[in-house]
């Protein structure tokens, strides 16, 4: 797999990263629209440019590269492309007109409390066939939802109970009958819907949402929609592509907020060892220090990891592939290494690091606040053991490897939870993420080149973290 940018992303990220270095924050997300940056999601048939789940990340690793504050993550990533990938064209028309402009926001209430993510949200839906139906719930941290004009919300979905027919079918063969979850949509200011501020760390606006029967709008896989047929089988029951429909959303939220947090890792990254090249202590740059060398190798590997993760979770997505375990290693990374990477460049940086003039800070609430959108890592390190526990083949393989062929001596990898007799499914996660870090090794002869030459790659490299070709640029940086 060559997981380089091609053209069209190449020109992408290049637009993104000279509009947000020149546009006032402020007006970034309208300067943004005006390049056509937030049209690259949407159906061409609206003047968009139907580029998919890679394009986006590559948009939002410059947002977060940049550490602006503009909903990409929640209007693209979590509105206009599930949008985009399950509704109907109606649906499309009425929820996607004006976000090309940046004049339409939207997102979705996916975090319940104490659950993060939840596979059978505790919000219920009630459809009946008969009319678009309603939804009653609370959902926690929903980015930019006083400010959206629709909301997407999974939910628990029921049948009417006053009703035995759905729309001329016996309710055991109804849609609603076979539908556990769905994916509804909700206008932001409709009947039933109220928001609370609530506070985060980077000042993002983010809110609790209750919903109160509130009037559905559409349901997502319900008519159709670019991955309806792929995702659950041209034939596929309603229930079966709503169900769907709720999994994608997730996947599309975990590594959507693993991109940006790529960008933001990477973009810490570079104003540190811009900082410790030119600050002298002792008569000698920071940079030559054995102990800052050592810490700012540690930030450098769990950058360039995070980074294989989100674009491979990415790609898997655009390409129609099954993400969830890519996505699932990608939000655990963010939420265990990216905020350690974060308190790393502010000690690196000393006092100037905590300085509101300064950009670091911008950095470091970013990423706090995306570590607590994906529900933190013990809720990550919980997913992916529980997806390996419904897969008994792969998890009898698992066991049968050896921890020293995985390579967990890695400093990076010291805190992870220890496997106990009661907790088997931690050494799977464990083995899992240990799998993921092993693809961005070098070859052995690379390394040996790169250990001679010296410097922070070189470093790297001998701890077989670091990619071809990555290495000797991250040694110039700080050297």
């Amino acid at each position: 797999m060559n997981f380089e940018l091609d053209e069209a992303q190449s020109v992408i990220a290049a637009s993104a990263a000279e509009v947000l270095r020149a546009a006032d924050p402020a007006a970034a997300w309208q300067a943004l629209a005006k390049t056509g940056l937030l049209a690259l999601t949407l159906p061409g048939w609206m003047g968009g440019d139907d580029l998919g789940a890679g394009a986006a990340a590559v948009l939002l690793t410059e947002v977060g590269r940049q550490a602006v504050q503009v909903p990409a993550l929640a209007t693209i990533m979590l509105g206009s492309l599930p949008v985009v990938r399950w509704g109907s064209r109606e649906l499309q028309e009425r929820i996607l007109a004006g976000v090309g402009a940046g004049e339409t926001i939207l997102t979705a209430a996916v975090r319940e409390r104490s659950t993060g993510m939840p596979a059978i949200p505790a919000t219920v839906a009630v459809l009946d066939g008969a009319s678009p139906g309603t939804v009653t719930g609370t959902k926690v941290g929903v980015p930019y939802a006083g400010e959206a004009s629709w909301i997407l919300v999974p939910a628990a979905v029921l049948a009417d109970a006053g009703k035995d027919e759905i729309d001329g079918q016996d309710e055991a063969d109804g849609p609603a009958a076979h539908a556990d979850r769905a994916v509804v949509v909700v206008q932001a200011a409709g009947l039933g819907v109220s928001v609370a501020a609530t506070p985060s760390s980077g000042g993002t606006p983010e809110y609790t949402v209750r919903l109160d029967a509130a009037p559905i709008a559409g349901v997502l896989g319900a008519d159709g929609g670019a991955a309806a047929t792929g995702a659950a089988g041209a034939e596929a029951r309603d229930g079966e592509r709503w169900a769907a429909a709720v999994d994608d959303l997730y996947l599309l939220a975990l590594a959507g907020a693993a991109a940006m947090a790529d960008g933001a890792v990477a973009g810490a990254l570079d104003l540190t060892a811009k900082y410790i090249a030119s600050r002298e202590q002792f008569g000698r740059p920071l940079a030559t220090f054995q102990a800052v060398a050592g810490q700012v190798a540690d930030v450098y590997i769990a950058s360039r990891t995070l980074h294989l993760a989100s674009v491979s979770a990415c790609w898997r997505l655009a390409a129609g592939l099954d993400a969830s375990e890519d996505a699932g290693v990608a939000a655990y990374w963010l939420a265990r290494e990216a905020p350690a990477a974060l308190r790393t460049c502010h000690q690196l940086h000393g006092g100037i690091g905590l300085d509101i003039s300064y950009p670091l800070h911008r950095y470091s609430a970013m990423i706090t606040d995306l570590a607590r959108f994906v529900g933190g890592a013990d809720c990550r390190l919980e997913a992916l053991t529980a997806e390996d526990s419904h897969n008994p083949e792969l998890s009898q393989q698992l066991r049968l490897r050896d921890d020293h062929d995985h390579g967990l001596r890695a400093p990076a990898w010291q805190g992870l939870p220890a496997a106990g007799p009661a907790d088997g499914q931690r050494r799977l996660a464990r083995r899992r993420l240990a799998s993921a870090v092993r693809r961005t090794r070098v070859r052995p002869d690379r390394a040996a080149d790169l250990r001679e030459r010296g410097g922070q790659g070189g470093r790297a490299a001998a701890r077989g973290h670091a990619p071809d070709g990555r290495a000797d640029a991250a040694g110039a940086r700080i050297r």
